[in-house]
């Protein structure tokens, strides 16, 4: 992996976990980093995929960056769709009473 690689899936990773973490819906409870730090790992881990897969060019290719957007993007999707929502305010079921 090279530099330019490295320094492409993190800006590819910061990127979208930016963009994931402000179109996540307002009533999720996730704090701020995890979305950046997973899309800057599945970033680094399609870099990591597309190596293993023979893209192998001196500098960053387009299917290099397809695949960090790709795995970036899975992982912001991921963790939106699945952060536990939060509970809302003034209201208490005690017993499943409503």
């Amino acid at each position: 992996m090279t530099v330019s690689s490295l320094a492409t899936a993190v800006a590819v990773g910061t990127l979208l976990g930016l963009i994931g973490r402000w179109t996540l819906p307002t009533g999720r409870r996730i704090p701020f980093w995890v979305p950046l730090a997973l899309a800057v790992g599945a970033a680094v881990l399609g870099t990591v995929i597309g190596r293993l897969a023979g893209i192998d060019a001196s500098g960053v290719s387009p299917m290099e960056v397809i695949l960090q957007v790709v795995f970036a993007g899975a992982a912001v999707t991921l963790v939106v769709t699945t952060a536990e929502p939060r509970p809302s305010e003034g209201r208490h079921d005690v017993g499943g009473a409503r």
